[in-house]
């Protein structure tokens, strides 16, 4: 452990126990709002954030009273049918799923909340939005739009197909075909991605992963889930990884670099005592990281947890600018990213991303 990290560790021990003084807490308040009116001005966020769980990262003039007041301050509120539409995020949603689904406008908005600072409705992180067909019965939408640059980041579409014939019991490329559309009339441009589909392996109910890469990047696309008679849909963007290791599983005899940003992990090895290059091997031999693990009895469960906290604790930060995440926010961001962990860590070598 680096000496910051523990610096670091101990600021957050002592700040359980201190009460932060009123003028601290008032600049606190100014730094996160100067932060989110920054954000506002930019085009883009470099990296997005999957299940639709986003965090502000803020800068802080004195480390040791931050952790308490952040966690005050970003919290999630209801909002009603008409604020969502008088809101400006709200509205660009709206349009652009009206515009992507005209059949969406008759439907009714069932519950709405948004992420954000509980003093001030109009710094909002995170909108979400569910609509459904009027009766509450048929068609359903939800929808998680980014605050700051209206990006509807996730959506799960359900019910869109007949109770006597759900989308899952569909032929593969029925599914995909399905999937394709959605994905074009919301974003568009469906022809510039690659598409790996695979069943996982799901004893309890039949389910499919869907990773579309946008041709010539390392991990920009989308990543979906059909499930049932639902789909759900995520954008992400996986930067390139700095490890000296990546490549662990291939597709059509090029490196798929789609599990590297699960497997490149520091804990994982720690726990399984191997090096990248050690784990790379043994992956290379048509062996999967669940078969890898239980070599060394290590149950399939702590390989989960280790590699789905790294996943949720970097979604939740921003790498530079550390905010204290509360337990029940980190084990909600990890059970929801689990799927995608199994996903990896039972695939092997030999098989193909389907």
């Amino acid at each position: 452990m680096t000496i910051e990290r523990k610096i670091r560790e101990h600021l957050h021990e002592e700040a359980q126990t201190m009460e932060c003084p009123p003028a601290i807490s008032k600049r606190i308040e100014q730094s996160y709002s100067h932060y989110l009116q920054r954000k506002r001005s930019e085009i883009t966020i470099k990296k997005r954030l999957i299940g639709g769980l986003v965090a502000a990262a803020i800068l802080i003039p004195t480390a040791a009273f931050a952790a308490p007041v952040v966690i005050d301050m970003l919290t999630r509120a209801p909002m009603t049918s008409e604020q969502v539409k008088l809101d400006e995020a709200g509205k660009a949603t709206l349009e652009k799923l009206y515009g992507a689904i005209p059949e969406t406008q008759s439907f009714e908005i069932i519950n709405a909340s948004y992420l954000g600072d509980p003093n001030d409705s109009t710094k909002k992180v995170q909108l979400s939005i569910v609509l459904q067909e009027k009766g509450g019965t048929g068609k359903k939408i939800t929808l998680h739009t980014n605050g700051i640059t209206d990006e509807i980041q996730d959506l799960t579409q359900e019910n869109w197909e007949p109770k006597e014939k759900p989308l899952i019991t569909l032929p593969d490329q029925e599914i995909k075909g399905k999937v394709d559309q959605l994905i074009d009339k919301l974003y568009g441009n469906i022809k510039d991605y690659e598409v790996a589909m695979e069943q996982m392996d799901n004893p309890d109910q039949k389910t499919f992963i869907l990773n579309y890469t946008k041709k010539g990047s390392v991990g920009e696309g989308y990543q979906v889930f059909v499930q049932g008679n639902s789909i759900s849909l995520a954008l992400v963007d996986f930067e390139p990884s700095n490890a000296e290791v990546e490549g662990y599983f291939s597709r059509d005899g090029k490196p798929d670099y789609y599990a590297d940003n699960f497997i490149n992990d520091e804990k994982l090895f720690a726990l399984l005592k191997m090096s990248p290059t050690e784990l790379k091997e043994e992956l290379a031999k048509g062996k999967s990281v669940v078969e890898v693990a239980a070599s060394k009895n290590i149950s399939k469960q702590q390989v989960i947890d280790v590699i789905a906290r790294t996943q949720a604790e970097g979604q939740l930060q921003d790498g530079k600018n550390k905010v204290t995440i509360s337990d029940d926010l980190l084990k909600q961001t990890m059970k929801e990213i689990e799927p995608k962990v199994v996903h990896v860590i039972e695939h092997k070598t030999e098989t193909e991303w389907k």
